[in-house]
């Protein structure tokens, strides 16, 4: 006999809770503290709980939402500090290597991936997102390449190997510095490729043939958006090309959004408040002095990145459990589960943005005749059924 399937449900563990919310729509923001305190407990699927989420939640402001707001939020706004922003930075990525494999898997890529199809392995999708990116960017053999915010390394290994370019990464987390250049090492790519432990802000002053930026530029803050931008284009050849992948909000926002945006904020990316909407960006990149050449949005591959995350995670429950305990377990099951239904409605954007100098000398011409379908896996459009 066929296992019945029920629905995910909530069950009140903490008697104060239970006398207030039980039978009534509970704040989202009390909903997910108090998951995470395990003051209730989900018994089935938190994906499809979360697909639910209108039925049993509100989006009302709580006090510890404006607690956090006045206290923590604003401030943050205001310094962005070099220190501040290390501090940001360190406590979240230099955790624990392991704690990120669980959930990245193998590839320990931290940013959307590229899917041909929904069904597509991570691994395979991340490969193909980071030579999509080469070929964006028409990277060729020694090219010099910089990638700001570089993670684990992966894309700065791939770049080097495939397409024979000199690549440095920078990140202040000395965890994905020393595990990019085992990574490097171990694929023998040191005398091209390396990975180092440093601000952005610190870059030494030296020019670069092209120029990426995956999910990192939202780090920097509104503060100091437009002087990072500067910097990117002043350590850009004058015939290079600049790429930056950043995840913003929508316009139209609702209380949903908020919500989201906050918890964001304050449990898994303290301080990056540049998540802004796409017109921010491209004004400030125009600003800058950047011309831009195309625009994708690659929110919905995003969606199912954090999917397939979300699986990784819940395979690896029992290992997390015992390395990190259960608070950490169930606040990115609930990340995991919330964003990846952000990404497929829309709430978000995740853009791939290409762009050159505006300099009436940069050649133009080599963007004629380029495919609209940039990297190698992709296959030909199949033809639709006739009625």
């Amino acid at each position: 006999m066929a296992e019945l399937v029920t629905s995910p449900a909530i069950t009140f563990t903490d008697p104060d809770l239970k006398r207030r919310y039980e039978g009534r729509k509970i704040p989202m923001n009390t909903f997910f503290e108090a998951y995470i305190a395990q003051k209730l407990d989900v018994t089935g699927d938190m994906h499809q709980l979360m697909r639910q989420q209108q039925s049993f939640v509100n989006y009302r402001l709580t006090p510890e939402q404006v607690r956090f707001l006045v206290q923590d939020f604003i401030p943050s706004l205001i310094t962005h500090s070099q220190k501040a922003d290390k501090k940001f930075v360190t406590e979240h990525y230099d955790r624990g290597n392991d704690f990120f494999q669980y959930f990245l898997g193998d590839s320990m890529v931290y940013t959307s991936a590229f899917f041909e199809d929904k069904d597509d392995t991570l691994e395979a999708a991340q490969v193909r997102k980071i030579r999509q990116v080469g070929e964006k960017i028409h990277l060729k053999k020694g090219d010099r390449l910089l990638d700001i915010g570089c993670g684990w390394g992966t894309l700065v290994a791939e770049l080097a190997e495939h397409f024979g370019a000199d690549t440095t990464g920078v990140t202040i987390s000395k965890n994905q510095s020393e595990f990019g250049m085992d990574r490097i090492k171990q694929r023998k790519l040191q005398d091209n490729a390396r990975v180092l432990t440093l601000d952005y802000r610190d870059i030494p002053k030296q020019r670069f043939d092209k120029i990426t930026v995956l999910e990192m530029a939202e780090h920097v803050g509104i503060r100091n958006f437009q002087k990072f931008l500067v910097q990117c284009k002043d350590m850009l050849d004058d015939d290079g090309i600049f790429f930056l992948q950043i995840v913003g909000k929508r316009v139209q926002t609702d209380p949903q959004d908020f919500t989201w945006l906050a918890f964001m904020s304050k449990y898994i990316f303290p301080g990056a408040d540049a998540s802004l909407p796409l017109g921010y960006v491209t004004n400030q990149l125009e600003k800058a002095g950047f011309e831009i050449h195309s625009v994708e949005n690659i929110n919905i591959h995003y969606g199912i990145t954090i999917n397939k995350w979300y699986h990784n995670w819940i395979k690896n429950k029992e290992k997390v459990v015992a390395a990190y305990g259960e608070w950490w377990y169930r606040l990115w099951y609930l990340f995991l589960a919330w964003s990846s239904i952000i990404g497929e409605q829309g709430r978000a954007g995740c853009y791939q943005i290409v762009c050159n100098k505006q300099q009436t000398s940069f050649d133009r011409l080599q963007w004629v005749g380029e495919s609209l379908s940039l990297n190698e896996f992709a296959e030909p459009p199949k033809k639709r059924k006739s009625a």
